[in-house]
Protein backbone atom coordinates (compact mmCIF):
# COMPACT_ATOMS: atom_id res chain seq x y z
CA UNK A 1 0.00 0.00 0.00
CA UNK A 2 0.97 3.74 -0.93
CA UNK A 3 2.31 5.44 2.30
CA UNK A 4 0.28 8.97 2.74
CA UNK A 5 2.16 11.95 2.79
CA UNK A 6 1.20 14.46 5.54
CA UNK A 7 -1.21 16.26 3.25
CA UNK A 8 -3.25 13.32 2.32
CA UNK A 9 -1.64 12.56 -1.10
CA UNK A 10 -0.49 9.15 -1.96
CA UNK A 11 3.12 8.83 -3.26
CA UNK A 12 5.37 6.41 -4.32
CA UNK A 13 8.18 5.25 -3.04
CA UNK A 14 10.50 7.86 -2.83
CA UNK A 15 13.96 5.05 -3.61
CA UNK A 16 11.79 4.39 -6.68
CA UNK A 17 11.38 7.59 -7.80
CA UNK A 18 13.54 10.17 -6.62
CA UNK A 19 16.40 9.65 -8.84
CA UNK A 20 18.39 13.03 -7.13
CA UNK A 21 17.92 16.07 -5.46
CA UNK A 22 16.85 19.07 -7.38
CA UNK A 23 19.65 21.07 -8.14
CA UNK A 24 19.57 25.09 -7.33
CA UNK A 25 18.85 26.17 -10.50
CA UNK A 26 15.91 23.41 -10.74
CA UNK A 27 14.88 24.82 -7.42
CA UNK A 28 14.13 27.96 -8.97
CA UNK A 29 13.26 26.73 -12.30
CA UNK A 30 10.47 25.25 -9.95
CA UNK A 31 9.84 28.06 -7.47
CA UNK A 32 8.84 30.21 -10.81
CA UNK A 33 6.84 27.71 -11.95
CA UNK A 34 4.56 27.37 -9.01
CA UNK A 35 3.92 31.02 -9.19
CA UNK A 36 3.64 31.33 -12.99
CA UNK A 37 0.69 27.83 -12.25
CA UNK A 38 -0.84 30.09 -9.36
CA UNK A 39 -1.10 33.08 -11.88
CA UNK A 40 -2.87 31.30 -14.47
CA UNK A 41 -5.71 30.06 -11.41
CA UNK A 42 -5.68 33.95 -9.74
CA UNK A 43 -5.79 35.75 -13.81
CA UNK A 44 -9.25 33.69 -14.03
CA UNK A 45 -7.18 31.49 -17.35
CA UNK A 46 -7.92 27.91 -15.25
CA UNK A 47 -10.18 26.27 -12.92
CA UNK A 48 -9.05 24.23 -9.73
CA UNK A 49 -6.52 21.90 -11.19
CA UNK A 50 -6.87 22.29 -15.14
CA UNK A 51 -3.77 23.37 -17.47
CA UNK A 52 -0.51 22.83 -17.04
CA UNK A 53 2.53 24.48 -16.68
CA UNK A 54 5.90 23.55 -17.71
CA UNK A 55 9.98 24.55 -17.90
CA UNK A 56 12.72 23.44 -19.29
CA UNK A 57 16.12 23.47 -17.32
CA UNK A 58 19.25 21.48 -19.30
CA UNK A 59 17.50 18.08 -20.22
CA UNK A 60 15.23 17.81 -17.34
CA UNK A 61 11.39 19.27 -17.68
CA UNK A 62 10.19 20.19 -14.26
CA UNK A 63 6.34 20.23 -14.40
CA UNK A 64 2.90 20.73 -12.41
CA UNK A 65 1.77 17.39 -10.73
CA UNK A 66 -1.54 15.29 -12.21
CA UNK A 67 -4.59 16.25 -9.58
CA UNK A 68 -2.82 18.89 -6.92
CA UNK A 69 -3.97 22.46 -6.66
CA UNK A 70 -1.22 25.14 -7.42
CA UNK A 71 -1.79 26.45 -3.82
CA UNK A 72 -0.51 23.34 -1.89
CA UNK A 73 2.62 22.37 -4.03
CA UNK A 74 5.64 23.09 -1.93
CA UNK A 75 9.25 23.27 -2.58
CA UNK A 76 10.10 19.77 -2.09
CA UNK A 77 7.01 18.72 -4.40
CA UNK A 78 9.53 19.63 -7.19
CA UNK A 79 8.35 17.16 -9.79
CA UNK A 80 10.84 16.82 -13.57
CA UNK A 81 11.44 14.17 -16.30
CA UNK A 82 13.63 13.76 -18.78
CA UNK A 83 12.86 14.19 -22.52
CA UNK A 84 12.42 10.70 -22.63
CA UNK A 85 9.34 10.94 -19.98
CA UNK A 86 11.55 8.91 -17.31
CA UNK A 87 10.66 10.55 -14.35
CA UNK A 88 14.21 11.80 -12.66
CA UNK A 89 12.56 14.14 -10.10
CA UNK A 90 10.08 14.23 -7.29
CA UNK A 91 7.34 11.38 -6.17
CA UNK A 92 4.20 13.47 -7.71
CA UNK A 93 3.18 11.35 -11.04
CA UNK A 94 3.53 14.13 -13.52
CA UNK A 95 1.13 15.93 -15.59
CA UNK A 96 -1.61 13.85 -17.94
CA UNK A 97 -0.73 16.30 -20.25
CA UNK A 98 3.10 15.55 -20.66
CA UNK A 99 2.76 14.43 -24.03
CA UNK A 100 2.16 17.55 -25.29
CA UNK A 101 4.81 19.43 -22.97
CA UNK A 102 7.46 16.82 -24.07
CA UNK A 103 6.21 17.54 -28.02
CA UNK A 104 7.08 20.46 -27.74
CA UNK A 105 10.19 21.09 -25.96
CA UNK A 106 11.63 17.95 -28.49
CA UNK A 107 10.51 20.35 -31.45
CA UNK A 108 11.10 23.72 -30.89
CA UNK A 109 13.58 25.40 -28.86
CA UNK A 110 10.62 25.97 -26.35
CA UNK A 111 12.40 26.82 -22.91
CA UNK A 112 9.05 26.97 -21.18
CA UNK A 113 5.24 25.79 -22.41
CA UNK A 114 1.68 26.97 -20.81
CA UNK A 115 -1.18 24.88 -21.14
CA UNK A 116 -4.72 26.30 -20.15
CA UNK A 117 -8.69 26.17 -20.28
CA UNK A 118 -9.05 29.75 -20.65
CA UNK A 119 -13.08 30.36 -20.96
CA UNK A 120 -13.07 32.46 -24.48
CA UNK A 121 -10.23 30.71 -26.28
CA UNK A 122 -11.93 27.61 -25.76
CA UNK A 123 -15.17 29.15 -26.85
CA UNK A 124 -13.30 30.19 -30.10
CA UNK A 125 -11.90 26.66 -30.44
CA UNK A 126 -15.57 25.74 -30.76
CA UNK A 127 -16.26 27.55 -33.35
CA UNK A 128 -13.86 28.41 -36.29
CA UNK A 129 -10.34 26.51 -37.57
CA UNK A 130 -8.11 29.70 -37.32
CA UNK A 131 -8.78 32.78 -35.45
CA UNK A 132 -9.76 35.36 -37.67
CA UNK A 133 -6.91 38.27 -37.56
CA UNK A 134 -9.03 40.73 -35.22
CA UNK A 135 -5.65 42.33 -34.06
CA UNK A 136 -2.24 42.39 -34.82
CA UNK A 137 -0.77 40.56 -31.58
CA UNK A 138 -1.25 37.43 -33.40
CA UNK A 139 1.86 38.86 -34.96
CA UNK A 140 3.47 38.44 -31.62
CA UNK A 141 2.17 34.47 -31.69
CA UNK A 142 3.84 34.04 -35.12
CA UNK A 143 0.87 34.67 -37.15
CA UNK A 144 -2.75 33.40 -37.90
CA UNK A 145 -3.94 31.35 -34.76
CA UNK A 146 -4.83 27.71 -35.91
CA UNK A 147 -7.07 25.36 -33.82
CA UNK A 148 -5.65 21.75 -33.38
CA UNK A 149 -8.62 18.92 -34.20
CA UNK A 150 -10.05 17.59 -30.83
CA UNK A 151 -8.47 14.32 -29.44
CA UNK A 152 -8.38 12.86 -26.22
CA UNK A 153 -6.41 14.41 -23.34
CA UNK A 154 -3.06 13.18 -23.04
CA UNK A 155 -2.66 11.59 -26.45
CA UNK A 156 0.01 10.95 -28.83
CA UNK A 157 -2.51 12.32 -30.95
CA UNK A 158 -3.27 15.25 -29.36
CA UNK A 159 0.32 16.38 -29.44
CA UNK A 160 0.63 15.63 -32.85
CA UNK A 161 -2.77 17.31 -33.70
CA UNK A 162 -0.93 20.43 -31.67
CA UNK A 163 2.36 20.07 -33.34
CA UNK A 164 0.52 21.05 -36.73
CA UNK A 165 -1.44 23.55 -35.09
CA UNK A 166 2.21 25.15 -33.95
CA UNK A 167 4.23 24.92 -36.99
CA UNK A 168 5.79 28.32 -37.51
CA UNK A 169 3.64 29.35 -34.24
CA UNK A 170 4.61 30.12 -30.47
CA UNK A 171 0.93 29.47 -29.78
CA UNK A 172 -2.44 27.77 -30.74
CA UNK A 173 -6.04 26.52 -29.70
CA UNK A 174 -6.85 23.07 -29.39
CA UNK A 175 -10.40 22.44 -30.28
CA UNK A 176 -13.08 21.76 -27.28
CA UNK A 177 -10.11 21.64 -24.62
CA UNK A 178 -7.83 25.43 -24.19
CA UNK A 179 -4.75 26.49 -25.09
CA UNK A 180 -0.97 26.02 -25.73
CA UNK A 181 1.86 28.62 -25.80
CA UNK A 182 5.52 28.28 -25.36
CA UNK A 183 8.55 30.69 -25.08
CA UNK A 184 12.11 31.34 -24.08
CA UNK A 185 11.28 31.40 -20.62
CA UNK A 186 7.71 31.30 -18.16
CA UNK A 187 6.99 34.90 -18.64
CA UNK A 188 7.05 35.29 -22.20
CA UNK A 189 5.05 31.72 -22.36
CA UNK A 190 2.34 33.31 -19.97
CA UNK A 191 1.84 36.51 -21.84
CA UNK A 192 1.54 34.84 -25.23
CA UNK A 193 -1.30 33.13 -23.54
CA UNK A 194 -2.71 36.18 -21.95
CA UNK A 195 -2.31 37.78 -25.21
CA UNK A 196 -4.07 34.41 -26.89
CA UNK A 197 -7.41 34.88 -24.45
CA UNK A 198 -7.56 38.60 -24.88
CA UNK A 199 -7.65 38.21 -28.62
CA UNK A 200 -10.04 35.52 -28.34
CA UNK A 201 -12.03 37.52 -26.06
CA UNK A 202 -11.69 40.72 -28.23
CA UNK A 203 -13.28 38.44 -31.67
CA UNK A 204 -16.38 37.27 -29.36
CA UNK A 205 -17.10 40.32 -28.33
CA UNK A 206 -16.74 42.24 -31.43
CA UNK A 207 -18.96 39.33 -33.28
CA UNK A 208 -21.79 39.56 -31.06
CA UNK A 209 -22.82 43.23 -32.12
CA UNK A 210 -26.13 42.37 -34.01
CA UNK A 211 -25.91 43.13 -37.61
CA UNK A 212 -22.28 44.20 -38.28
CA UNK A 213 -19.23 42.39 -38.45
CA UNK A 214 -15.90 43.54 -37.17
CA UNK A 215 -13.53 44.45 -39.52
CA UNK A 216 -10.05 42.23 -39.79
CA UNK A 217 -6.23 42.56 -40.63
CA UNK A 218 -4.96 41.89 -43.75
CA UNK A 219 -1.97 38.80 -44.05
CA UNK A 220 0.50 41.84 -45.29
CA UNK A 221 -0.57 44.60 -42.90
CA UNK A 222 0.54 41.06 -40.20
CA UNK A 223 3.51 41.04 -42.11
CA UNK A 224 4.31 44.41 -41.35
CA UNK A 225 3.66 44.53 -37.45
CA UNK A 226 5.66 41.05 -37.24
CA UNK A 227 8.20 43.59 -39.34
CA UNK A 228 7.77 46.17 -36.43
CA UNK A 229 8.11 43.38 -33.40
CA UNK A 230 11.54 42.35 -34.36
CA UNK A 231 13.34 46.11 -33.29
CA UNK A 232 10.60 46.11 -30.20
CA UNK A 233 11.22 46.65 -26.30
CA UNK A 234 14.14 47.85 -25.09
CA UNK A 235 17.99 48.05 -26.38
CA UNK A 236 20.70 47.11 -23.80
Amino acid sequence: MAEQRGDGRDTRDVGESRRRGAHPEEARAWEELVTTARRTVSDGLVVGTSGNVSVRVGDTVLVTPSGVPYDRLQPDDVTGVGLDGRQVLGTLVPTSELPMHLAVYRTTGARAVVHTHAVHATAVSTLVSELPLIHYMAAALGGPVRVAPYATYGTAELAENMLRALADRSGCLLQNHGTVTYGASLDQAYDRTAQLEWMCRLWLTATSVPGLSPSLLSEEQLAEVQERLRGYGQRG
